[in-house]
Order: C-alpha cells, then structure tokens, then sequence
C-alpha cells in the first residue's frame, strides 16, 4: 500500500469515532451500561466472527469497511439461525459458540490474499455525516414514538405490545406458539425476534428496551451503512457510498402529501414509522443488503474463481435466504421476481442457461417452501389481489391518487438513466429495476384489511436508493457539482408545491394544485439551470434526474414531522398498574407458567371489542391462555369490519372468562390442571373482583386497576385431622415376664404428638414462589 493509500485509511479511521459517538447520544435516556453491553454484544459476538466469515467465504469486496458492515450483516443471519437450535436444547446463549466458529474456520480452510482498496477519508466522513443525521433525528423523533414510562406508556398502539410478545416468546420458547392466546402455534415469521431474545439472554437489557429503541436504532444505522457498502460494490466506485448513505437517510417518494399521510402511505425510508414498529421488516432490509452484495459477486462472474469459492459464495447465499426466509413475507418474493429478470437476462444473452442464477432461485424456492410449511404450517394468507384498492380510502379520484402515489415510488428508477458503466453486461441493473417495479405492482395489486401489502413497497425502498446511487455515482468530475445543485433545486420545488396553510388547503379537493406547482418549479429549474450551465446531452440528463431525486426529499421530512408524536391512542390500552403487574408475574414465575386475564379488547368495556390486547404476553414473558386474537392491526383503533373473528375455542374462552365473574373451587381447578393456568391478572376496568376470588385463590399484587391471583392446589379435605385413640394394653402383672408383653407396630405419624392449639394453613402468606413450572430464567 502506498503511503497515499495509508494516509487515506487513517484519515477515514480518524472519523470513525463518529458512529460509537452517535450510538450513545441516540441512546442517552437508557443508562449507560444498557447502550454499552449490546454494542460489545453485536461487536465480539456478531460483528467480528460475521466479517471473518463474510471475507473468508465470500473473498471480500475489496473495501475493508465495507466487508465489515456486510459481514456485521451476515452476522446476525448467522445468529438467527444458530440460537433456534440452542434452545431446543435449552442454550438460550447458543450465539456465544459464533466466535469459536469463526476462528475454527479461518484456522480450517487456506489462506489467501484478499483485494484491499483504499477507501477515501472524504467518503468515510459522508457516511458518518449521515449517521449524525440519523442519530438526531432519532433523538428528536424515534426516540418518542413508543413511550417506555410514564402515563403514555399505557397508550400504545397495538403494534408495539404485538412485537413485545413475540420478542418474549422467542426469548423463552422455541418452537414458538401464539403467546397473547396459548394453544396454537405461531403461524408468522420470528427471526428478527431471535436477534432481540439472544441479546437479552447475553446482555441483561430488558426485552421492552431492545425492542422499541436499541435493536430498531441498530438497524436504522446497519441500514444506511449496508447501503453504503452495496452502493460501492455495484459501481466499485468510493462515492456511491456518501451518495447512497445519504439516499438512505434523507430520499423517500412523492407519496407523503397530506391525504396520503392520513391513509398510512407514507415515505418508506429507514425513517419511516414501519422501520420502528415492526422489527421484522427493518431486519429484513439489513439481511437483503448482504444478499444483494453475494448475488453481485455470484451473477457478475468474477474471473479466476474457483469451486471452492464458489461453494464459498453459495453457502453465504444460502444462509442469508434462508435467514430471510424466516424475517419477513415480503421480502424474498420481491428479490425473487429481480433475481428471475436477472437470470433470464444473462439466460438470453449467453445463449445458454445460467447456472448460477438457476442455483440461487432454486435456493429461493426451497427456502420458501420450507417456511411455508414448517413455520407457516399452511396457514392461508390474508392478501387479496384487489387492484388498485390500497388507494380506494384516500380519496375518490382513485386513478389520479394512484398514479400520484406510482409515480412517486417510481421516481429513484430515474437514477437508472445515469447509469453507463457495465450497463450492457451487467444483470444487477436489471436485477434492482425489476424487483422494484416488482415491490410497486405488489403494493398497488394486492390488499389486505392491516395494510401489509405496503410492506412490499417497504422492501422495495432500497432497491431504489441503490438505482439512484449508482446513476449519480457513475458521474465525473465537474458534474457531481451539478447534480448537487440540481438536487437542491428538486427538493426547493417539491417543499415549495408541499406547503399549506389550514386556511388555503383544507379539504382533499386540492391536494393535485401543489403537486403541479411543484412540478412547474422543477420543469423551469431544469430549464434555467441547463440553459445558464450550456452543457451537453449528459448535462441535461444529469440536471434533471437529480431534480427529480431532489423531489423525494421534502416530502420525507414533511412525513417525519408528520409522525414525530408518538402514534397514541386516546385511552389507557394497557390497565394502569398493568406493567408492574405483569412484571410481578415475570419475576415471582417460572418461564412456563400460564396466565389468565378478563382484559381482551384493546380499550376496555368498548363496543364493539377490538381484541387486539397483546400487553401481558409482552411485559410479563408469559403466555395467556386468551388475551387477544387479532391478528391485522392498524395503528389506530379504526379496525375496518372482518378484520377480527370469534376466538376459535369459545369452551377455552368462556371457562376463562367465568373465572373472573363467577368462580368456583372445581373451576378454578379445571384451569389449573387442564390448562396449566397458575395466575389470574384481574383488570378491574372490565369487571368488579368477585367476593369468593380472594378465598379461592391467593392475592398476591394490587396496583392501579389490576388485581394479580395466584392458584395453588386445594387444601385437603379435613385440615384438621381427628387424632387416632391411644391404644389400651393389658396392665402387665409382676408375674408375667416383660419379653412376654404383645408388640404393636404404629404406622408413621398415627401417635399424635401435636397440640389442639395448631391453626389452620393459610394460603395467602406462602412464599414468593411456590408452585413454578420448571424453566430457564430471562435475565
């Protein structure tokens, strides 16, 4: 390396300090200790046995850093797929074995050279400026959606306890069952609960803490980073990884405007209020990132590369897709249908069928197959394919809402136009445009009461950051000035047509005057600017791709205020005293214990009940044999109608409920024996406590609205035995030897020896814990 090189590298180290730095300010209101064990945990456990696997199997990408944001990655791919298997054998900390891995296998196969490239100090530091940025805003804005304390944190939406439960339940059972309504199994996709359960288990932060900020922060950042690291990888250019960072961060679509707000289709950047209330699709988007990069390595035919490699490579594929496989649903058909385009591509253009790419879609298949049938278990989707209805509740111009809405999340494909090098040979260009028109047709065809069709368009987000990155990024020289300038002027245009008062836009009769104001203003900027600047065909391409970029970016940060209060609801959906109630359970119970609840709507005593009451699974880590059972949530309470049933075992659920009005002693006892039920969580919002519950149970914790049971065995049936007559003997004479005297065997404890004065057991003053399912304790 030449000193040019390594004066490059130390000064691109130099700005790394950026990243800890951003860590622990995003992350101030937790004590310190908390921030500090999971990046020591993600570092040694994850991070450096996840880059020596990615380097060693893949051979690198020629960028250090790079690798070690993508090996970080394929580290936690590793990691969800290594602690299911620890806890069928009870190894909650399975994830512990991934540096004995690591260095067994670089020990294990031969050595060799890999590439190093230096990396720019100038692209380092614009990566790092994007992190600051993500940093404060998540300490302005991410930071506050989902309250941990205080009266707020009794108004979640249904989302939140939802995940929480999850978390909970992979933390202590595996396989998995429904947690909130015990006795099905869980007929969804878990892996990014693995992440959070394996950091509880070797860390001792509490599972609400990773779930709702550390963990959701840590893949705001994987995110932008893997972003940068692919962007680099496509062009093999440096400065796609400041131009892609900072896509991550900032660009969005045309989508957020106020009409769109209001019906949930928002901008779907790592920003958005889906990458924080929903942990499967925010890990989703770090695992594709690494698989975008191997698919690259495999699909573009590196010259010289072996069979082991090759094998290498493979095997990296393979526990990625598999890994994501188990994240998210609509993850791998979006990368699917790119992958299909990809390989017919290559297919048609050899002349001859692509091995490689057939390997990787057979490996896509299997992988699906499996988890429709082992996690799944054939549990029938609620999509629907129903054309153009995701647009239907936005307004009544549905065709002029719709194309709005298409035509923003098309907008980064403009990035495609810029791109030159390698176009005619390369497949991932196709690869990234296909699956992104794939993520579009799949949020605009399909629909589902819950609106996860929009998690399609959600996945499809990065495709776009990575098409636009490598148009700008396959500038030179001169023109990257002007494509900054002309972003400046998309995103003055979009900001301009945007802006409202109440008094001048107050109803969806104007939402389409600002969109064409703002598209005039960009039009003349493209005009102006081209003119003054008197450049050639590629300056006007580049002027006006980059103002079309400039669009996506107001309407973002328009989206973030939009959403930088926290999506509460009007009503304690969680029982004052319930946490505390539910975390007396976790701390006085063993992992396997059961819990029954009167609470199952999401506000107490509503009509029509909206059971979508998931709180107690989640603060607790217990299983309830019924809370709720609503499966599609909204983040409101507006639940549209067929989105929930009758629970689906109304024997189960009336039994419950009849202990919390009218118990008896062989009830009780039923749901103690039959269904292992140990304590009952009593919420006196929806009903009074009975008079007898206090004598047939023990009342073991009372706070706020909530009353906390505990079932122990009935007393026997005569307390107070009757104590056996002492037996009379014949009074012995001086003349009858003493051996002679009859013997008399006494069973054991028939002598009495007690006094009259004994009292009677009393329940309610037994010790903390005494009847516990056996189990592993959380930390």
């Amino acid at each position: 390396m030449t000193t040019a090189g390594r004066g490059m590298r130390v000064a691109a180290v130099v700005s790394l300090p950026v990243l800890p730095l951003a860590w622990f300010v995003a992350l101030q209101e937790h004590p310190p200790w908390m921030p500090g064990a999971y990046l020591g945990y993600l570092l040694v456990i994850i991070a450096v046995p996840g880059t020596m696997f990615w380097r060693r199997l893949t051979g690198g990408t020629g960028w250090f850093l790079a690798d070690a944001v993508l090996g970080t990655a394929f580290g936690l791919a590793v990691e969800t797929l290594l602690y299911p298997i620890g806890m069928l054998f009870s190894m909650p900390f399975a994830a512990l074995l991934m540096p004995a891995l690591a260095f067994g296998m670089f020990r294990a196969l031969p050595r060799r050279k890999l590439p190093e490239r230096p990396m720019p100090w100038w692209a380092t530091a614009g990566v790092m400026v994007a992190v600051g940025i993500a940093a404060a805003w998540f300490v302005r804005v991410g930071s506050r959606l989902i309250p941990l304390n205080g009266p707020n944190a009794l108004r979640p939406n249904s989302d939140a306890p939802h995940s929480l439960a999850l978390a909970a339940e992979l933390t202590h059972h595996f396989p998995p069952k429904v947690p909130y309504a015990d006795g099905k199994w869980l007929t969804s996709h878990w892996a990014a609960y693995d992440h959070i359960a394996s950091s509880h288990w070797v860390t001792s932060v509490p599972l609400d803490v990773l779930t709702f900020r550390i963990v959701p922060f840590a893949m705001i950042l994987l995110t932008v980073l893997g972003a940068a690291a692919v962007g680099m990888l496509l062009t093999g250019r440096a400065v796609a990884a400041p131009i892609a960072a900072a896509f991550s961060v900032l660009a969005g679509d045309l989508a957020a405007w106020p009409w769109a707000v209001s019906g949930r289709v928002f901008a779907d950047g790592p920003f958005s209020l889906g990458q924080l209330t929903n942990p499967p699709q925010a890990f989703s988007t770090v695992l594709l990132l690494p698989l975008m990069a191997v698919t690259a390595l495999l699909l573009r035919r590196k010259p010289g590369q072996s069979r082991g490699q090759l094998f290498g490579l493979f095997v990296v594929a393979g526990v990625l897709i598999a890994a994501l496989a188990l994240t998210k649903a609509t993850a791998l058909p979006v990368y699917a249908v790119g992958l299909a385009a990809a390989w017919v591509y290559l297919t048609v253009r050899a002349g001859r069928l692509n091995l490689r790419g057939l390997i990787l879609g057979v490996g896509v298949a299997a992988a699906y197959a499996l988890t429709s049938f082992l996690v799944l278990r054939g549990a029938l989707s609620s999509v629907a394919f129903e054309p153009a209805a995701t647009f239907e509740h936005m307004g009544s111009a549905v065709a002029v809402v719709g194309a709005v809405v298409v035509l923003g999340w098309l907008m980064p494909a403009v990035g495609a136009l810029l791109i030159r090098r390698r176009l005619a040979r390369d497949p991932m260009v196709v690869f990234l445009l296909v699956g992104l028109l794939a993520a579009i047709a799949g949020s605009s065809l399909l629909y589902e009461d819950g609106q996860s069709q929009l998690f399609f368009i959600r996945t499809g987000f990065i495709y776009g950051v990575l098409l636009a990155t490598w148009g700008l990024g396959s500038l030179e020289g001169k023109q990257f000035y002007v494509a900054g300038l002309a972003l400046l002027i998309g995103a003055a245009a979009i900001y301009w047509g945007r802006y409202r008062s109440d008094d001048s836009c107050s109803s969806a009769s104007c939402f389409g005057q600002g969109l064409a104001v703002a598209l005039v203003i960009a039009l003349l900027g493209i005009g102006v600017l081209g003119l003054v600047l008197r450049g050639s065909r590629r300056t006007w391409a580049v002027i006006a791709v980059a103002v079309l970029l400039g669009t996506t970016v107001s309407p973002t940060a328009a989206s973030l205020r939009k959403f930088a209060t926290p999506p509460l609801t009007s009503y304690d959906s969680i029982a004052p005293g319930g946490i505390e109630a539910a975390r007396f359970i976790r701390r006085n119970s063993g992992s396997d214990d059961l819990i029954a609840t009167n609470l199952h709507c999401h506000r107490a005593q509503a009509s029509p009940c909206l059971t979508g009451s998931y709180w107690i699974a989640g603060y607790a880590e217990r299983r309830v044999l019924v809370q709720g059972w609503a499966y599609t949530t909204r983040v409101d309470d507006t639940y549209p109608a067929g989105v929930q049933g009758r629970y689906w075992d109304e024997d189960v659920l009336r039994l419950n409920d009849e202990a919390f009005t009218s118990p008896t002693r062989d009830l009780l006892e039923t749901l103690r024996t039959k269904y292992g039920v140990q304590w009952l969580l009593l919420d006196e919002r929806v009903s009074a406590p009975p008079e007898n519950l206090d004598r047939l149970s023990a009342l073991r914790f009372q706070y706020g609205t909530v009353r906390v049971y505990q079932l122990y065995p009935p007393p026997p049936a005569n307390p107070f035995p009757t104590p056996t007559p002492t037996p009379t003997f014949p009074t012995p004479t001086p003349t009858l030897p003493t051996q002679t005297l009859p013997t008399q065997t006494f069973p054991t404890g028939s002598i009495p020896t007690f006094t009259p004065t004994l009292t009677p057991p009393t329940f309610r003053t037994l010790p903390t814990q005494i009847t516990t399912t056996p189990g592993f304790r959380s930390p």
